[in-house]
């Protein structure tokens, strides 16, 4: 059976916890044509477009991938919505890195109250002079209040795109600002959900709001790092499953047979724990093994992205080839996990991206190498599963 390769993360708490922690107050009074921020969103990171270069004009043009609502067959044309000139302000987080050499970009959002409405920023950076095939929102496009349970429906699109697929230009590189308008949310909300906008991932998103005009507010900062995990290491049973010829993808008899996997007790596939350490970040992903003999593989170009889009490459499976398919000789029932490190993410993080790269197609049984972006893994959450992957040996009962 053919396993998808996603990435999940271990962890096993043994640590000195050091944390600090700072209190203060904050104010919002509103003016006349000020702005209040609500919220903000680096936001889920998308891949960048390709884009294709017109040698007469030398403007380049891309086409957004997804289709949004192709159900919809209204097109407004080419929109030219405004620039944000302090977009790195809003965001300070966000890589400087040339965008070409990004191949995944954040779509981010701002949430604010301004002239009596709320707004919701959606900011697009330009992969290109012209972006094609785009989705911004429609009648689903809504903001619920958490507590009353108020829907707070799409007033208005600006520029005007409502319920309509367009084209975007501006300058390849520009972030461009496209506003959905809603009723003002009033000082009570403390916690929205934001549906409609799925570009941008807003699709029953729940987001926590600074309201008030006046509060207090106590940041905690975890100092603590994890000690380096301790898994059992996959050894080699075989180098070839039954033909001794060097290792071809397309040909399973050529595969390495692997066997004694990191046993745990049952969990759900792809259950997540993480370390965190100086030196590396360490994942794992629990899977069940539903045959004596399963393949698996992972690959190279497997990334974590930080909330400031700096990429962390994979640097090894422990006991396991990289970038060849193999078998994982058990038995049928085993719950098994595999150890992933990374190069060390930055301390003090909240969430972080997973990329999984599609894989190169393959002559096999259920076969299906698919790519994956897993976006918002929380840090907090993955380090509690630790203990979710202690060593737990197999019990036979006859």
């Amino acid at each position: 059976m053919k396993r998808i390769i996603t990435i999940t993360f271990l962890a096993f708490i043994c640590f000195a916890i050091h944390a600090q922690s700072m209190t203060g107050t904050w104010r919002m009074e509103p003016k006349p044509g000020e702005e209040i921020v609500l919220a903000k969103n680096l936001g889920n990171f998308m891949p960048r477009p390709d884009a294709v270069v017109d040698e007469i004009t030398k403007k380049s043009t891309a086409a957004w991938r997804v289709a949004n609502f192709d159900w919809i067959k209204e097109h407004c044309g080419v929109i030219e919505p405004p620039v944000v000139q302090d977009y790195l302000k809003i965001f300070p987080e966000v890589s400087e890195m040339p965008l070409d050499e990004q191949p995944y970009m954040p779509m981010s959002w701002k949430l604010s109250l301004e002239n009596n409405e709320t707004v919701l920023h959606c900011y697009l950076r330009m992969p290109a002079d012209l972006l094609t095939n785009f989705w911004l929102a429609g009648e689903e496009t809504c903001i619920v209040d958490m507590e009353t349970g108020a829907q707070y429906r799409i007033r208005r699109t600006e520029p005007d795109t409502y319920r309509q697929h367009f084209d975007v230009k501006a300058k390849k590189g520009d972030v461009v600002d496209l506003r959905v308008f809603f009723a003002p949310l009033p000082e009570t909300t403390k916690e929205v959900s934001i549906y409609g906008l799925p570009n941008w991932n807003l699709m029953g998103w729940k987001q926590k709001v600074e309201n008030s005009r006046t509060g207090t507010f106590t940041m905690t900062y975890d100092q603590s790092y994890d000690t380096i995990p301790r898994f059992h290491k996959p050894r080699l049973l075989k180098e070839h499953m039954s033909e001794d010829k060097p290792y071809d993808l397309q040909n399973w008899n050529t595969w390495k047979v692997l066997t004694d996997a990191h046993l745990i007790k049952p969990q759900p596939d792809n259950t997540m724990a993480l370390w965190l350490t100086p030196e590396a970040t360490y994942i794992a992903v629990a899977y069940e093994q539903n045959w004596t003999s399963e393949y698996w593989g992972f690959e190279k170009g497997t990334m974590l992205i930080d909330e400031a889009g700096r990429q962390y490459k994979l640097r090894e499976v422990q006991g396991v080839p990289m970038g060849e398919t193999f078998f994982m000789e058990g038995h049928a029932g085993d719950y098994i996990a595999y150890l992933e490190v990374y190069e060390p993410l930055p301390h003090g993080i909240s969430t972080f991206t997973m990329v999984v790269p599609e894989g190169e197609p393959f002559n096999a049984w259920g076969a299906n190498w698919s790519g994956q972006v897993l976006h918002n893994l929380s840090v907090k959450q993955l380090r509690e599963n630790q203990k979710l992957f202690n060593y737990y040996p197999r019990i036979i009962v006859k």
